[in-house]
């Protein structure tokens, strides 16, 4: 995994967010991300949560999203 993905997971297992969490905000995720361990644009987490999201992106998806996370026609 690069830096920002092993942080995103990071950041994901110490706000408690599994498979049998509720759903929170990518921005709640993606704002620890960015004041603990990510000090440089929300661009480029946002972009590998989206990544990590799509069943089509990986072999396995990393994040379990909720809504819209794009189309294999157009993944970002």
């Amino acid at each position: 995994l690069k830096p920002v993905q092993r942080r995103i997971v990071y950041a994901m297992s110490e706000l408690g967010l599994n498979t049998s969490a509720k759903f929170k905000k990518s921005a709640r995720t993606v704002g620890d991300v960015l004041g603990k361990y990510h000090p440089h644009g929300d661009i480029a987490c946002y972009e590998a949560m989206v990544l990590m999201a799509q069943p089509f992106s990986y072999r396995y998806p990393l994040v379990d999203g909720q809504g819209n996370w794009g189309a294999p026609d157009d993944p970002k």
